[in-house]
């Protein structure tokens, strides 16, 4: 159980209510202060705002397998805002169905998240892959993520997933979680924990969800024991004045360094990447594998011409990176979350239902300005 994770380490030396600060004349703060790095939130330190493209499925990650003139085809695609916290219990998942065939040689398409981990998921297998793909991961929208562990995110409706899919997703979860113990503590941090703080302002309750809302899939109920539960922090020990302050444990991806990880994983293990680009099913008969891993993301809505797939619009303002702050917070529905290679920022506001069906992946300033303004005025009241 996790649990513990999320309780207040207390600080300070034992019997004492409060401890100086600032030396003689500081002002007294409570045992168990938590200090924490201000953010430096202006828009001169925005340095990129990128947008991402979400491949929402209402029925779930699309995970068949069809025969494709002499090929095996293997879907693993659709993941919405899941696929880096889904993609190894996904790519299990989907290497099950190919190993079929029991394969010499697998072909790949798409070198995102899912597509990495299923490839390096058959080389243990032990097949020979290649992974065909338009373009190399620095170029997919797979690193335009948040970064954040949210294995339920988008994934589904929960009206329209056939009776089985909450148990395949809790499998999943399970075998992704596990499998990034591997890569805890490795250098370079490519994933790792931090806590996330929750500020809310006596009068601020957030935006809630649009008009229309969708019934998306919650399962979190499922997972409980590998969850930090938010808990409730005293008044005065934190920076944030005047809040109500919830904190919680969560595991993140620093994409950059995660992402060229698997790479060189893969390429270690005598894997090849091809640029390739396909414009229908029958162009993967030119490959010379017989079964294939179809990992296209939101590409796949043209080259299957799968219109059940929906664009989910998500948007990040880049903040210059600082090294000090080591915590993520979310306060008047943005997400503020730092990482090795920037601060992001993302706006909240509308829930599930923000971006929906919007397949505009121009960035959008005005939004960028926003997000950094909201979190600005968060530590213009931070304490020293």
């Amino acid at each position: 159980m996790l649990q513990g994770a999320g309780g207040l380490a207390l600080a300070g030396l034992g019997g004492c209510a409060t401890e100086p600060v600032g030396g003689i004349g500081g002002t007294a703060r409570p045992a168990g202060y938590i200090s924490l790095a201000p953010v430096r939130a202006s828009p001169d330190r925005i340095f990129d705002v990128t947008v991402c493209l979400r491949p929402f499925r209402a029925e779930g990650p699309r995970l068949d397998a069809e025969q494709v003139g002499d090929k095996l085809v293997v879907h693993n695609y659709g993941h919405g805002g899941s696929g880096w916290s889904l993609s190894w219990g996904s790519a299990t998942v989907a290497l099950e169905k190919a190993m079929t065939a029991s394969p010499a040689e697998i072909a790949v398409i798409g070198c995102g998240a899912i597509g990495l981990t299923s490839a390096i998921l058959a080389q243990r297998a032990g097949a020979k892959v290649t992974i065909y793909a338009k373009e190399y991961l620095p170029e997919t929208r797979s690193v335009r993520a948040t970064g954040s562990f949210t294995p339920d995110s988008r994934i589904a409706l929960a009206s329209k997933v056939a009776a089985g899919f909450p148990a395949l997703w809790e499998r999943m979860t399970r075998i992704s979680f596990k499998a990034y113990r591997a890569y805890l503590g490795l250098p370079g941090s490519p994933v790792e924990w931090n806590d996330r703080y929750i500020v809310a302002d006596t009068q601020t309750e957030g935006g809630g969800e649009l008009p229309g809302s969708l019934d998306f899939a919650d399962y979190s109920e499922r997972i409980l024991d590998l969850q930090a539960p938010s808990t409730p922090l005293p008044p005065g020990s934190t920076p944030f004045r005047n809040a109500r302050v919830r904190r919680y444990s969560s595991m993140m991806f620093n994409i950059a360094d995660y992402g060229h990880t698997l790479l060189t994983d893969f390429l270690l293990a005598g894997g090849r990447i091809q640029r390739t680009e396909f414009h229908a099913p029958s162009e993967l008969a030119a490959l010379p594998q017989k079964v294939v891993i179809d990992c296209t993301g939101y590409g796949a809505r043209a080259l299957w011409r799968d219109d059940s797939i929906v664009p989910v619009r998500g948007q990040i303002a880049w903040l210059i990176p600082q090294p000090e702050v080591d915590y993520g917070v979310i306060y008047e529905d943005v997400n503020m979350l730092s990482r090795r290679d920037g601060i992001v920022l993302q706006m909240l506001e509308g829930g599930d239902m923000r971006g929906y069906g919007d397949d505009n992946e121009t960035p959008d300033h005005a939004e960028a300005l926003t997000a950094v303004a909201r979190i600005a005025a968060l530590y213009a009241r931070f304490a020293a």
